[in-house]
């Protein structure tokens, strides 16, 4: 159950984030991914390193508002930190010690599917890819 529960929560997320329309649903989940950048710093115990890791997602999910890869890059850049903090920092949430390896299981699943561009679920269980809204590429 340790391991099937993030997953389930990444599905369920991601679910959910289907709901939303174009180009809501990317811009939301950028908003998720700079909050989820910021989740450690309320004492995450690697320092300094804490508010580096923050300003770079912050900086990724500013570019995932026009770019569905930016936000697949940042999941599994907190995926990264997530497995730092499960090995030598304290977990994302204070009472639960595998907290953070959880967080690591589930960030893969949702970026898998803003890596594919971040089509619905509806358009996935019809077996094709949702019309990419042009994403800007300028910095």
């Amino acid at each position: 159950m340790q391991y099937l529960a993030p997953v389930a929560i990444g599905v369920l997320y991601t679910v959910l984030m289907s709901l939303l329309r174009e180009p809501h649903r990317r811009r939301v989940n950028a908003v998720m991914l700079a909050g989820a950048g910021a989740a450690y710093l309320r004492g995450g115990g690697l320092g300094g390193w804490e508010f580096a890791f923050t300003a770079l997602v912050t900086y990724v999910a500013y570019r995932g508002l026009e770019s569905w890869t930016f936000i697949g890059v940042g999941w599994l850049l907190h995926t990264g930190w997530d497995v730092v903090h499960h090995l030598k920092g304290n977990p994302i949430v204070p009472f639960e010690h595998g907290s953070s390896l959880g967080c690591a299981i589930c960030d893969p699943v949702i970026a898998l599917l803003c890596l594919r561009g971040g089509p619905s679920v509806r358009d996935l269980l019809r077996g094709r890819r949702r019309v990419a809204v042009r994403e800007h590429t300028a910095p």
